[in-house]
């Protein structure tokens, strides 16, 4: 008790943080006491000596204040008591030999410095004292102004400054005695605070399993004991009662016999499953034949040829299960083999099979399929492959149809743009870009010959010079009377003009951006321009303005890596598609307006039907989402008409047909007939597959477009050729 009470005194000491208890392990023990057994004293005495108080509360360590010079002035006589080891009269009184110990009770004593009792010194925080004395005086904070060097000089000098602690209720340092720094060693090492106290001696069993021979108590037997009790009188009325009544019956001996139920015995109708009008009664087996006598006449033994094929066939095709055989007796038989294994088959038959008769639905199976129209009713459409378009090196990656339906772009991977004539598959003009070209967008607007080709990280605008030639005149008229501002605004992108050099080749203008250009998409009016970038952050998409060559990022946080954009025919709408959601935003209000969910791993492409209400997607997981904007955000049909990857979707501008191109090097043309009544569902009917590009390093059907007037269809393939199917 004296080690607990004194760890106690300790924890109520303030010890300064991180210095005093840390420095206590770091410091090379002091030669300790011998281990006599030291003297009991009370917890205030023992307080006085140790220079630690058991009253007051944890408070703050900022608690050193100013101190009169009075208290001061006590606390060193005290101090200076203790380190010179007179003791007082008290402690002489109570260490005097053949004194009882236990003969003056001090345990309810206050402390003699200190009576604030069981106020919290938090309290005494805005004050300059932290308490009073018996006399009812103040004691007084002492006065610290020491600094860092001061207390590291003190550090230094002073060889008791290891065992020295702060006491909360006074302010003072207080230097702590052998015993007890041996008592916060222990502490800490997670041994009992009492020297003389051992955790593992031998258990004392008070109470033992022993029959004792003598009661425990000598008190005679109750009367009662004797004599019967009413209530248990009343209990056993009841139940003789209930016997009589016949409400409880006796206990019967159960009937060892066991008992079966028997599945070849005559079913009772008037059984519970006799009684059910859909029950079935329990299968038969069939009565045996003259292949299974042991005598069967000769027309029934297997000839050699018969045995063998019986033996080659499989055990459910086989008509019989066992060979016939001849014997002489039928005390030559000899036991059938599988014989115990039929019979649990048997027993699984009875016990597995259905009981029940259930209602079988008479349907058409003719009526479970979709009623579809024909494709000879769905024409025109493309059926065969007309124009193959050779001249790139390197498998082409994205191509483009003007406006007019006469001149096809596309681009490839050996760092040219290749400009035909549609009708005859020529090459008119090779542009080499110097990098592999990601996107071709033929502007939109007839009036406009405008080509945006993305080159590694710039957006180059090319005139190609074909067709009238005062559209191409106009365009370079539109791109020259650009007039720069005065002040010009800080841009995410730069705009610079084509060098003389760069104009002969049909370059006008460039965009460069810091990182690696995806996608080029045109607005419907072909003044605006979208653009995506290979990289993560918000200004994966910016919005790029032809007129007046400004560049905006539209998003402050990104939503997942950008895979493809596209603007809405109709309404300011953007929509942006990720790895696994379709957004739709509105460009004036600048807001989210819808979120669709693809439901697959990675979207890979994407497209507008021409009215704007319905959208198409592919994925790499080799599925097309068909999404109706006025419906639902979730599919309103999924298409699996792929082995492979999905690249590149497409809607036709005028006919109800849309498409898609794969890495299995097919097209698939498909008739989506959108309808003006709500009430009624889109169709969708494949129509066609288009075959003819060669798989090239696992790569098949890169980029599909339509003709902006034929049932025609473009595919760039991985083969380095683009094909027009007709």
């Amino acid at each position: 008790m004296a080690g607990a009470q004194g760890a106690g005194r300790v924890a109520a000491a303030g010890v300064r943080p991180g210095k005093r208890l840390l420095e206590l392990e770091r410091e090379p023990e002091e030669p300790s006491l011998p281990a006599a057994p030291a003297p009991s004293l009370s917890d205030s005495e023992e307080s006085v000596f140790s220079g630690l108080e058991d009253s007051g509360s944890d408070s703050s360590e900022e608690e050193d204040g100013a101190s009169g010079d009075e208290q001061q002035g006590r606390m060193e006589k005290a101090t200076g008591q203790q380190q010179a080891g007179t003791p007082s009269p008290r402690t002489q009184v109570e260490s005097a030999p053949g004194e009882d110990e236990y003969a003056e009770d001090s345990s309810d004593e206050e402390d003699v410095r200190n009576t604030v009792g069981n106020v919290p010194l938090a309290w005494y925080e805005d004050f300059p004292h932290v308490g009073y004395d018996l006399d009812g005086r103040r004691i007084y904070r002492p006065v610290r102004t020491r600094d860092e060097l001061d207390q590291f000089l003190d550090k230094m000098d002073n060889p008791d400054y290891w065992r020295t602690v702060q006491d909360r209720t006074t302010g003072h340092d207080v230097r702590l005695t052998d015993e007890q720094v041996a008592l916060v060693r222990r502490l800490q090492k997670g041994q009992f605070g009492d020297v003389s106290f051992d955790p593992y001696e031998p258990a004392v069993d008070f109470f033992s399993g022993d029959l004792m021979i003598h009661p425990v108590t000598s008190r005679p037997a109750d009367k009662r004991s004797f004599i019967p009790s009413l209530v248990e009188k009343e209990k056993v009325s009841r139940m003789v009662h209930a016997i009589k009544m016949g409400w409880i019956q006796p206990r019967r001996p159960r009937d060892p016999a066991p008992s079966f139920y028997d599945l070849w015995a005559q079913e009772d109708p008037d059984a519970v499953l006799g009684r059910h009008k859909m029950h079935v009664p329990a299968p038969k087996l069939a009565l045996p034949g003259h292949a299974e006598s042991y005598n069967p006449p000769p027309e029934y033994l297997p000839s050699e040829e018969e045995r063998l094929a019986w033996a080659q066939q499989e055990p459910e095709e086989r008509r019989l299960s066992f060979l016939p055989r001849q014997f002489p007796s039928l005390r030559a038989v000899p036991a059938y083999g599988r014989f115990i294994q039929e019979r649990f088959e048997r027993c699984l038959d009875l016990y597995l099979c259905p009981r029940q008769r259930k209602m079988r639905v008479n349907v058409d199976p003719d009526d479970l399929i979709p009623k579809l129209p024909r494709p000879r009713d769905l024409q025109p459409f493309p059926t065969c492959q007309a124009l193959v378009y050779r001249g790139h090196s390197d498998l082409v990656r994205c191509l483009s149809v003007s406006p007019g339906g006469q001149w096809l772009a596309s681009g490839s991977d050996d760092g040219s743009v290749r400009l035909w004539e549609v009708a005859t598959a020529r090459c008119v003009r090779t542009v080499p870009v110097g990098g592999v070209v990601r996107s071709v967008a033929w502007n939109p607007q007839p009036a406009v010959c405008l080509v945006a080709v993305a080159v590694d990280d710039a957006v180059l605008l090319l005139n190609p010079a074909l067709g009238d030639r005062l559209v191409v005149g106009s365009t370079d008229q539109l791109l020259s009377a650009y007039t720069p501002p005065a002040e010009p605004a800080a841009q995410p992108a730069r705009w610079l003009e084509a060098s003389e050099e760069e104009r002969r080749g049909g370059l006008r203008l460039r965009i460069c951006h810091g990182k690696p250009v995806a996608q080029v998409a045109w607005h419907g009016r072909g003044d605006y321009m979208a653009v995506v970038l290979a990289a993560a952050g918000h200004t994966q998409v910016l919005i790029h303005q032809l007129s007046r060559r400004r560049s905006q990022s539209p998003f402050r946080r990104s939503h997942g890596q950008v895979q493809r954009v596209a603007f809405h025919p109709v309404r300011p709408f953007l929509l942006v598609a990720s790895q696994r959601s379709v957004r739709l935003y509105h460009l004036l209000r600048q807001e989210l307006t819808k979120k669709l969910l693809p439901n697959c791993k990675w979207v890979s492409s994407l497209a507008v039907h021409p009215a704007g209400d319905n959208v198409i997607c592919g994925s790499y997981d080799s599925k097309l989402v068909w999404f109706d904007l006025d419906l639902s955000t979730k599919p309103y049909r999924v298409l699996r008409h792929h082995k492979k990857a999905l690249r590149a979707v497409a809607f036709h501008p005028r006919y109800p047909l849309f498409a898609s191109g794969s890495d299995d090097g097919s097209v698939i043309v498909c008739h989506g007939m959108v309808y003006n009544d709500l009430l009624q569902n889109p169709l969708l009917v494949p129509v066609k597959v288009l075959k003819g590009h060669v798989l090239t390093r696992d790569l098949g059907v890169l980029d599909v477009a339509f003709h902006p007037a034929q049932p025609w269809i473009f595919s760039a393939g991985a083969d380095g050729t683009v094909r027009l199917f007709s």
